[in-house]
């Protein structure tokens, strides 16, 4: 038996939201003139944002960059993406003052976008990237060394300080989410500011010089006050909100006893499988319901119900 033998076909990352990214990034080609020769290239396309918010028209995200710089695209904070099977792909963000019709040219925040399933799996990686990417690049203008303004460089995947040289690259933030499981019941927990009704999975952020299962043990013990044993990955998912990498995990809850932190969580309690399963169907007596299909946490729950 090999040693990948018994693996899925399909890899349960490959099934989540913002997952299906299909753009090639060839970092080694990111010089100090690839987005000038990207955007000389006929077949380029821009995916645009306005703050928060995706330029659509229609269901299609993509547009010419004669159009990205009518609408006033910034071409010295234009990035790179990388390169789809029709060409150069590439993400600018518009300044607030851009005027918009909105008779032909849609503003939508990406959330919706992907609850909504406007764009095609494809597209709403893509835009995942992007957005990630220009939420780095509009918090990190200065340079946090010497404070001086800093550059784009590198395709948009370094930002450089002409005073101290210091070079900056983007940061992604690791979180761990994880579902607690105990004699056939998981843990589940609501925040005030969730959807009425709405249960998910635990997380937290990731804190320096902790393993992944250290952090899983920490922040479930810290918000629930389940102890930890076993932990197991499961899955992981882009999350460009603004840019985090979720972390998906199932683990060994060694007590039944909660003791929350009421100012994390207003509720945190055990559900069954066939609860889950209702949850996840839409069909809970009581009204109660998993996450949206785009997050990562309804991936755990239907993974261990089998829903």
């Amino acid at each position: 038996m090999g040693f990948f033998d018994g693996m899925p076909a399909v890899e349960p990352s490959a099934r989540v939201g913002f997952a299906g990214n299909r753009i090639e990034r060839r970092s080694e080609h990111r010089s100090a003139d690839a987005v000038p020769a990207a955007v000389g290239d006929d077949r380029a396309r821009f995916y645009l944002f306005r703050g928060d918010k995706v330029l659509l028209r229609g269901s299609d995200p993509l547009f010419e960059p004669r159009e990205a710089d009518g609408l006033g695209a910034v071409r010295d904070e234009t990035v790179l993406l990388g390169w789809a099977g029709d060409g150069p792909r590439l993400a600018s963000l518009l300044p607030d003052s851009a005027q918009i019709d909105e008779q032909r040219i849609g503003l939508v925040d990406l959330r919706t976008v992907a609850t909504g399933a406007m764009v095609t799996p494809e597209h709403l990686g893509a835009l995942a990237q992007a957005r990630a990417l220009m939420n780095w690049h509009g918090r990190h203008r200065f340079c946090s060394n010497c404070g001086a303004a800093t550059t784009i460089a590198n395709g948009g995947y370094r930002r450089d300080c002409p005073r101290c040289q210091a070079q900056h690259f983007p940061r992604t933030d690791p979180v761990v989410i994880m579902l607690a499981i105990r004699n056939e019941r998981v843990l589940l927990g609501r925040q005030r500011q969730f959807q009425p009704g709405m249960y998910s999975a635990l997380a937290g952020f990731l804190e320096p010089g902790e393993t992944i299962e250290d952090a899983v043990r920490r922040e479930t013990l810290e918000e629930s006050g389940v102890p930890i044993g076993r932990v197991r990955y499961h899955a992981s998912q882009p999350w460009p909100f603004p840019m985090s990498l979720m972390i998906g995990c199932h683990c060994e809850a060694l007590s039944d006893t909660i003791s929350r932190d009421e100012a994390e969580l207003e509720d945190c309690r055990w559900f069954t499988r066939d609860e889950a399963r209702a949850m996840l169907a839409g069909t809970h007596p009581d009204g109660l319901k998993a996450p949206t299909n785009i997050a990562i946490a309804r991936t755990l729950l239907a993974a261990w119900s089998g829903g």
